[in-house]
């Protein structure tokens, strides 16, 4: 919502937040563990895949896992990643929203938190425009702050080469990186399941990040340029959450060449287990299907509807 002459003003409507309906099943047979164990999820649309127990580190299942696809706005995970590893982060500083945020957000049509020039919103705000609504303004914002240079194509283009430096460091060896935000210019932004996993079970180990995904919505107040505070209302793209009983992330992203994307995760009796999917026509249903698979269980879900004017990346 935003804050107008003293009126609070939704931005993105009433949140829906569906509640999951959840019926577990008992454990198949070991029989049935073992054909279940060798076929793996049936079912599954998306042409690239990867399913992780994040406690062992060990794969579960794939499809086509090291080869290189296009990952859309998954890639404002390793943005996230970078401005949390950096040595002394201060979340709680303070960024001013620049006009050249929002006139580049607008001119290359993504997905945005709509921030409003002048605010001042801390670091970790800017997380939370960025994960939840895809914010593409807030990617901006968050590598032109923690980019080097003397202008913001210099900082921002530095930034991208600490997301390649951090993605070498994991070990994500077919993976580049071209953009902040996922709208790449030149096509040399791709990624594997397995790299994608990689990131994203080194995500969850950062506990701030692991708050922000897994928020199903957000309010956050910042002080606006006219002195007054304004005040911006998210909702998560990523409709596993409040669906899916106990998913906490990750990061949605959706594309003309990558198609719908998925980094997702979910924890259930204390077990942990990470998925990627890339380009699936249907990346809900196949999450789903992926998760119960490793859980074996059948769960029933009612998918929370996102409400009326939130972005669907």
């Amino acid at each position: 919502m935003e804050r107008r002459g003293g009126k609070a003003i939704r931005r993105w409507g009433t949140a829906v937040i569906a509640s999951a309906a959840v019926l577990s099943v008992a454990a198949p047979t070991a029989t049935a563990q073992a054909a279940q164990a060798a076929s793996g999820p049936s079912g599954v649309s998306a042409k690239g895949a990867y399913l992780l127990d994040n406690g062992t580190n060990k794969k579960l299942w794939s499809r086509a896992a090291d080869t290189k696809r296009p990952m859309a706005s998954t890639t404002k995970l390793m943005t996230a990643v970078v401005v949390l590893d950096t040595r002394g982060v201060n979340l709680t500083k303070k960024v001013t929203v620049k006009q050249s945020y929002i006139d580049y957000t607008a001119s290359v049509g993504g997905s945005k938190a709509d921030l409003k020039k002048g605010d001042k919103l801390t670091v970790k705000q800017l997380l939370y425009g960025l994960l939840l609504p895809s914010g593409c303004d807030a990617a901006m914002a968050l590598a032109d702050t923690f980019g080097t240079g003397d202008t913001t194509a210099k900082r921002t283009k530095s930034f991208i080469a600490q997301m390649n430096k951090k993605a070498s460091a994991l070990g994500m060896t077919k993976t580049h990186y071209d953009t902040f935000d996922g709208i790449s210019q030149g096509g040399q932004n791709y990624t594997t399941p397995r790299d994608m996993t990689k990131l994203a079970r080194h995500a969850l180990g950062n506990s701030t990040l692991g708050t922000v995904v897994k928020s199903v919505d957000t309010i956050q107040k910042a002080p606006a340029a006219n002195g007054r505070t304004r005040t911006y209302y998210w909702n998560n793209t990523n409709r596993l959450l409040g669906s899916y009983s106990g998913a906490i992330g990750i990061k949605t992203g959706t594309g003309t060449a990558p198609g719908r994307c998925l980094v997702f995760a979910a924890k259930r009796n204390g077990r942990t287990v990470v998925g990627v999917i890339l380009n699936a026509p249907k990346r809900y249903p196949d999450a789903k299907k992926m998760l119960d698979w490793a859980f074996q269980a059948q769960t029933k879900v009612t998918w929370r509807q996102l409400p009326k004017g939130t972005p669907e990346d």
